[in-house]
């Protein structure tokens, strides 16, 4: 591996194509978060950097920073840059040159202060090159990591996280080294094991973490069981949901013994370390003696979980170790919480998501048709929403909307809107008819929901509400349209109301407008709608979208600027419903140049 010193350029000397910054740190235990921060931001301004190389870069930063804390005590400046070959190089310059870097794994002599923070493993690793610059008064730290990130280099990567993890807790030194450790180490170790653990929501990996930060450097094993309220209320908790020893092949043993043994929750909900069973025949000659403490995991008054830590020999733990394991359960504890509540809320959203939306389109004769959806997810179920279902009388009805907003806001009215739509339409309502009547709904149930708030407020003792006050009416834009197949084609009539409008492809290639533009549904009192009527003939297809596809961005730039959603769907002559829809998918997708930020809908309709 290089390790000869590479030198740092001046801000004059910025390559065109690359992206660089500079920071300088107190040399304090909130200088390694920081500096992620710094440096996430830094990369999510760049387009097009892999996950991957933003997963490694968060790693070498974190060792780089917590070694210059740990080990040299000044402030720490930092600096990094994208260059333009896509490779991230990070230096971290401390103003304590006498100490050198320390390795865990280096082979320190026995005279040598021994390494007890994490090591500078972690950066051979992922890494193509790396060094150290000595100048007078200062010392950097540099490392370059490849274009991919580790997945560039030889070998599988392993999980960011339980890496991070395993690099926080390095091999243990006992009796002086403990103190020495938790004299100098101790509240970096915490910083940077809450910062990792905040971050995941999955409890599963939470408890993972937990024995990698904690084994070995506090103790020879630990386990992690977890509660759901059924074992609160004494149900049965099952074996622990994580096992972890500093010998693998000890695993399964201590796992079997410990099933039989499982803490025995105490009352009240104190956290501190209480004595637990030794399993000392599940850990052979070695492990005969030791001690066992347990820590009930308890956040916002609630129990999570039970954390048991051992340590083979007479010695046992000492009240410094006790103490830091007893900090860092609080802080597994919250970040269970936390993924819990996490998960809460996604089955929630994801109940209500289904329940928005139709279980299936319907088949029309004579028609193709073919779906795109993929909301966005952020903060519950998704404001656009689709349809497609027979009306009766040879008629089929298809809608395609988005409501101002999301959440369970957005979900109050698609749950309004969808089912007033198919009532309607079955009770004979034409086209501009249903968006006359839906829009006097919306404007109605805002005011009544208004009404509410304001008797409520009243009987609270408020003052009265006035003109801007109160719950406010969820725009709607609203695509909908009917069909009728006849012999030889397709008669459709449609109406948009403040939505994209829809677009026609010929056999030929040609493109055309569908409808005209008129007012959101929900905005104006008494609104008056109109409807178009077209003829859709074999081989024509219906294209109708929401903005997330013809807003979708890159850069300044959106989708649909210049007429783009026409250019791409003239492209797609010849292809069937399946194939335009995937298509356009697949543009929208490639022109951001990452995940779509909204919600995306949309629906082509052929005729046969």
């Amino acid at each position: 591996m290089e390790t000869a010193a590479i030198p740092t350029q001046r801000e004059s000397e910025t390559r065109p194509g690359e992206r660089r910054g500079r920071a300088t740190l107190p040399g304090s235990p909130v200088a390694p978060g920081s500096a992620r921060t710094l440096v996430r931001a830094a990369l999510a301004e760049a387009p097009g950097v892999p996950a991957r190389l933003v997963d490694d870069a968060m790693a070498v930063v974190s060792e780089l920073v917590t070694n210059a804390v740990v080990h040299a005590g000044t402030d720490v400046q930092i600096d990094w840059r994208l260059e333009d070959t896509g490779a991230f190089v990070i230096e971290v310059r401390d103003q304590h040159p006498s100490r050198a870097p320390r390795d865990a794994t280096g082979g320190e002599g026995p005279h040598d202060t021994p390494e007890y923070g994490r090591g500078l493993r972690l950066v051979g690793t992922l890494a193509e090159s790396w060094g150290v610059t000595y100048r007078t008064g200062a010392k950097t730290v540099w490392a370059r990591l490849p274009p991919g990130g580790s997945e560039a280099l030889d070998g599988p990567a392993p999980d960011p996280a339980l890496e991070v993890a395993e690099d926080l807790a390095p091999q243990p030194h006992r009796a002086e080294g403990d103190r020495d450790w938790l004299g100098r180490g101790a509240l970096s170790f915490l910083a940077e094991a809450s910062d990792l653990l905040a971050g995941q929501l999955d409890e599963n990996l939470v408890a993972a973490l937990t024995g990698q930060l904690i084994v070995p450097r506090l103790a020879d094993w630990c386990a992690v069981w977890l509660e759901d309220e059924a074992t609160v209320r004494g149900g049965d908790g099952g074996g622990p949901a994580r096992v972890w020893h500093a010998s693998e092949a000890r695993i399964e043993e201590l796992r079997c013994a410990l099933e039989k043994e499982p803490p025995c929750p105490p009352d009240g909900l104190r956290s501190g370390p209480e004595p637990y069973p030794w399993p000392g025949h599940a850990l052979g000659a070695q492990g005969a003696c030791g001690t066992a403490l347990s820590y009930r995991l308890i956040a916002g008054g609630r129990p999570l979980g039970t954390l048991v830590i051992g340590r083979c020999g007479p010695a046992g733990f000492p009240d410094e170790v006790t103490g830091l394991v007893e900090d860092l359960g609080r802080r597994v504890a919250l970040a269970i919480g936390a993924a819990r509540q996490y998960a809460r809320q996604a089955t929630i959203s994801a109940v209500l998501q289904r329940g928005l939306l139709p279980g299936a389109v319907a088949e029309i004769p004579g028609v193709s048709s073919a779906l795109v959806y993929e909301p966005c997810d952020k903060g519950g179920p998704s404001g656009d929403f689709y349809d497609l279902f027979p009306a009766g009388d040879g008629r089929w009805c298809f809608a395609v909307g988005d409501v101002q907003g999301k959440g369970p806001e957005a979900a109050v009215v698609i749950g309004l809107a969808r089912p007033w739509l198919r009532l309607l339409a079955r009770e004979g309502y034409r086209v501009a008819d249903v968006l006359d009547r839906l829009n006097q709904l919306l404007l109605d149930d805002a005011t009544e929901a208004a009404d509410a708030a304001a008797r409520a407020l009243v009987a609270a003792g408020g003052r009265p509400l006035v003109s801007g006050d109160g719950p406010q009416t969820r725009f709607l834009s609203l695509l909908y349209g009917e069909l009728t197949p006849h012999e030889g084609g397709v008669r459709c009539t449609l109406a948009s109301a403040g939505h994209p409008l829809p677009l026609v492809l010929g056999p030929d290639g040609a493109v055309r407008t569908a409808a005209r533009p008129q007012t959101l549904l929900g905005v104006v009192e008494d609104e008056t709608y109109t409807s178009e009527t077209l003829e859709l003939w074999p081989g024509d297809s219906l294209l109708c979208v929401t903005d997330g596809v013809t807003e979708r961005r890159s850069g300044s730039r959106q989708f649909d600027d210049g007429d783009g959603l026409a250019r791409a769907l003239s492209g797609c002559a010849g292809l069937s419903a399946e194939l335009i829809a995937e298509r356009i998918r697949r543009l929208v997708h490639d022109f951001g140049g990452g995940l779509p930020e909204d919600d995306l809908a949309l629906l082509v309709l052929q005729a046969e």
